[in-house]
């Protein structure tokens, strides 16, 4: 296939649903062509008397698969009898079980490895759990080739341990999560993506690094994704596309590229030195400061930090962190004489939320924090909280009125924080659509904005004083651009004005679209009038 990418689709735990699955992938199919191929972490088979009806309809032939499935054994002893044994082979059409573990590599030259179920815990190990002579039997060929980067893809049921350390939390109970053995295989194997299922979550990490900076030559980045199970009532992903050339086709300065986000790898640290199951579970569970950006100024955060705990230890209360203050005058200061508080819509603790000055809608509204912080970087945790419900009680009040949210900031050229919040009625594009306007405009403009985990921190990927433009749309996607030099002032605003999203070009400019007084405070009464029920700051 050349230099062709595989079109590939991941998916979690598929208890039975498999019909609900199979429609799902026929739906992306009919929208955005044909894939290669299906891969399935986790467990494929449900125990329930309608999942064994649908399984049967597959195995007859009654139904198909309308893609290449391939799928990971038994993950609980109550699905082991679909699997006629440890070996791999096709269940039924179009459905092949990988096997316990090993290698598969396709036509193509994708190399793929997996591991089948759970860690055992006993000898001998039931037949849905892989023992640690699995993994070295999966390792040690490949480690054994003295020209083996890495694999593709692996897929393995369980998680690895501490996958989260140095990269953004999943939203789990993280003290039993994941297991050392999976994480010592991924370190070893050094897929450039690994999937993985059975915790009921989706968790995209942070990619992260395969080499120590400046002591080894650079490597490929791996990307872990967890999936959730199909269906679920959450509503959280359990199908993930991709796009994959694989390696051994890549032009090797292709391969090593690194993303703006990546981090330290989660696993070498710890299983280098032999700590990883001797440290106290709290130690385990909590993540380790983020010092892949600045490791020269590390020190001294530690020291504040056991001067603060030692103050602490002795009876002293903690001292409440005070905002920097604005070394001239500020606009959006909540205490400057400067601010236009006829503007402001409701006030909180930590923030407030007012319209925007020359607002693109009359929707338009701002959430800022009271004290001078420049950018969502910058923010201590507890105005991080009070802005994340601030944008949850604005997002129900614009579904409410049949409108999709897109938050914008841009930290350039800003004394002030001002996290933009510009609404778009469901009925006149999809956010799909605004997505697409934003990279549009940005290519057009020889900016790359990128894509990042719906869970990640912009703090991982942008030290405070990095000028950046962060959009954050109602699926919860996120687009972030590192500015460099010239970045046009205005292009949230313009995409957002386009004849792509709401056709009202002439808006672009909010000095275009300055209201009086009298229409400005006529206009505020009314968002605060409506916003109330949402307005969790009235609460007592």
């Amino acid at each position: 296939m050349g230099e062709k990418p595989l079109r590939v689709l991941a998916c979690g735990d598929v208890e039975g649903k498999i019909t609900a699955l199979f429609n799902r992938v026929n739906a992306i199919q009919r929208k955005s062509g044909e894939f290669d191929v299906l891969l399935c972490a986790g467990d494929f088979f449900g125990t329930s008397p309608e999942a064994v009806a649908e399984w049967e309809t597959y195995q007859s032939g009654a139904k198909k698969a309308p893609i290449h499935t391939y799928i990971l054994g038994a993950a609980s002893q109550d699905t082991v009898k679909y699997f006629p044994s440890s070996d791999g082979c096709e269940l039924a059409e179009n459905i092949i079980y990988l096997g316990r573990r090993g290698i598969f590599t396709g036509a193509s030259g994708l190399q793929i490895a997996y591991v089948s179920g759970r860690e055992a815990q006993q000898d001998p190990a039931p037949a849905h759990c892989f023992t640690s002579k699995d993994l070295t039997a999966l390792v040690t060929p490949l480690m054994s080739n003295s020209k083996f980067k890495g694999v593709d893809i692996l897929l393995t049921s369980q998680w690895p341990r501490g996958v989260w350390q140095y990269g953004n939390n999943p939203e789990i109970d993280i003290k039993f999560c994941g297991v050392s053995s999976i994480a010592n295989l991924a370190e070893k194997l050094k897929p450039r993506y690994h999937f993985a299922a059975l915790e009921g979550a989706y968790y995209e990490r942070l990619p992260y690094r395969n080499h120590v900076v400046l002591q080894e030559n650079a490597q490929h980045v791996s990307r872990f994704i967890a999936l959730a199970a199909v269906n679920n009532p959450g509503k959280k992903k359990y199908l993930y596309a991709f796009n994959i050339v694989p390696m051994k086709n890549m032009d090797p300065a292709e391969l090593v590229k690194q993303p703006q986000d990546v981090t330290e790898s989660p696993y070498r640290k710890a299983l280098k030195e032999g700590r990883k199951e001797t440290l106290p579970p709290s130690a385990a569970e909590e993540p380790p400061s983020q010092f892949f950006f600045d490791l020269g100024q590390k020190k001294k955060p530690q020291q504040q930090r056991k001067r603060q705990s030692d103050r602490e230890a002795a009876g002293q209360p903690k001292q409440p962190r005070r905002p920097p203050q604005p070394t001239g005058p500020c606009w959006f200061c909540l205490a400057s004489p400067e601010v236009e508080k006829h503007l402001v819509i409701s006030i909180g603790t930590h923030c407030y939320m007012a319209v925007a000055k020359g607002c693109l809608t009359p929707d338009h509204v701002l959430l800022l924090p009271i004290g001078h912080y420049q950018s969502v970087v910058d923010l201590p945790s507890d105005v991080v909280e009070e802005l994340e419900k601030y944008k949850s009680a604005v997002r129900k009040y614009h579904e409410s009125r049949g409108q999709r949210c897109v938050l914008f900031e841009r930290s350039y050229r800003s004394l002030h924080l001002q996290l933009q919040v510009v609404p778009v009625p469901m009925d006149q594009c999809s956010t799909e659509d605004i997505k697409e306007a934003f990279m549009v405009q940005a290519q057009e403009q020889q900016m790359e904005l990128m894509e990042i985990p719906e869970h990640t921190d912009l703090k991982q990927i942008a030290p405070p004083g990095t000028p950046y433009f962060y959009v954050e749309l109602d699926t919860g996607e996120k687009l972030f651009y590192r500015i460099k030099k010239n970045f046009p002032l205005q292009f949230g605003r313009e995409v957002l004005a386009s004849e792509a999203v709401l056709n009202i070009p002439t808006r672009s400019d909010w000095r275009e679209c300055k209201y009086s007084k009298d229409e400005e405070e006529a206009l505020t009464k009314r968002v605060r009038s409506d916003f109330q029920p949402f307005d969790f700051s009235l609460d007592d």
